[in-house]
């Protein structure tokens, strides 16, 4: 077994101090809390870096107080728009759903059954298209053609169990949290892969 390494000596960083001491943790300067609190507060280096780590830990309390004291329908918002960031980034190459034309517009993540309409099918994949923003905006979803183009896509059946009734859905705002969080991570994947 070898033998552990010897530190060597310093000479505290310190200029009031400038005693000789073994240092025990890498990078340590000084030779004593003391003389540590008297190094902090002399550098500006220090006190740029300790503000800078103060306000960090600010910003994060505020995040998580604020996480805290979110409602339900802030975090099926949340939720709604990392869904609908997932369908774009799905959605790619392909033209818009309506109207069939690829631009270089703005794009949504236009539903065929409304999220008004039909609550129950937010979040079902088979409902939610990469749709222009002239078609989704300006022509209600542009249904009529959505619906030929979603046969095309999925197939009649699909889109008949798509117009057919559906059970309700309650979700809960742990449900609501795991869903951003899979479909952030799902954008992420598909973000990476096409790179």
């Amino acid at each position: 077994m070898l033998a552990a390494k010897q530190r060597r000596a310093k000479k505290c960083r310190v200029a009031e101090c400038g005693a000789p001491f073994v240092p025990q943790r890498l990078g340590q300067a000084v030779c004593s809390l003391t003389c540590a609190i008297s190094d902090a507060t002399r550098s500006e280096a220090n006190q740029e870096k300790a503000r800078k780590a103060l306000d960090e830990v600010g910003r994060r309390e505020i995040k998580l107080r604020k996480e805290k004291i979110k409602s339900r329908a802030q975090h099926l918002k949340d939720a709604q728009t990392a869904f609908n960031a997932w369908i774009r980034e799905r959605d790619i190459g392909l033209p818009c759903v309506s109207c069939g034309r690829h631009h270089n517009g703005q794009w949504h993540a236009g539903h065929y059954r409304t999220v008004g309409g039909n609550p129950e099918l937010r979040f079902e994949p088979l409902n939610v298209w990469r749709q222009c923003a002239p078609c989704n905006n300006h022509k209600s979803g542009d249904i009529v053609n959505y619906r030929i183009e979603l046969v095309k896509r999925i197939g009649a059946e699909a889109v008949e169990w798509l117009e057919g009734p559906h059970e309700a859905k309650k979700y809960t705002i742990e449900q609501l949290k795991a869903m951003t969080a899979e479909y952030r991570a799902k954008t992420r994947e598909l973000k990476r892969a096409a790179a």
